[in-house]
């Protein structure tokens, strides 16, 4: 059955082929579950960040999932002294949406867009469909303009976890 949400209600009205992926989500599971569960690479799934700049002004970040965003980066890009991300709660006020929910389609308060340039080299994206186990897919041209989010470069490894005995 497939699962709707406010946000594909809005894409629905947007002229873009989209698909509807559903899975069984998992708390803390996160992009390499999603990308597992799909079968997909967890590069090809963009998380949706909401950060804060210094002066307090709520963006939302869209960054693949297998990497981290370089605050120091994107706030050189924006021009602003500091970023960070926001904590749940925060994020949630902001977006209206549960973390794990969190969607660039429909928010609770217009914020700026920023997506990772990389992410327009994909051939296809998978993005949070406004529901916890629910992601969208879509050329990344098609998202880009439908949305017309700034581009940055702010990616950077996510670090490995694991041992550092020698």
């Amino acid at each position: 059955m497939e699962r709707g949400s406010p946000a594909i209600d809005w894409l629905r009205t947007q002229d873009v082929e989209f698909g509807i992926h559903s899975f069984d989500y998992v708390e803390g599971g996160g992009t390499a579950r999603s990308s597992s569960v799909l079968g997909i690479s967890e590069h090809a799934v963009i998380k949706t960040l909401v950060f804060e700049s210094g002066d307090r002004v709520p963006m939302i970040v869209l960054m693949h999932g297998d990497r981290n965003v370089d605050t120091k980066a994107l706030a050189g890009q924006l021009a602003v002294s500091k970023i960070w991300s926001c904590a749940p709660a925060v994020a949630e006020r902001f977006s209206g949406w549960q973390v794990g929910a969190t969607n660039p389609f429909a928010l609770k308060t217009p914020m700026p867009l920023h997506l990772e340039e990389s992410v327009l080299e994909l051939p296809r994206m998978y993005v949070n469909g406004g529901g916890r186990g629910l992601l969208v897919s879509m050329r990344p041209a098609d998202f880009y303009r439908i949305l017309e989010p700034r581009l940055v470069r702010c990616a950077k490894e996510k670090p490995v976890l694991g041992s550092k005995a020698p």
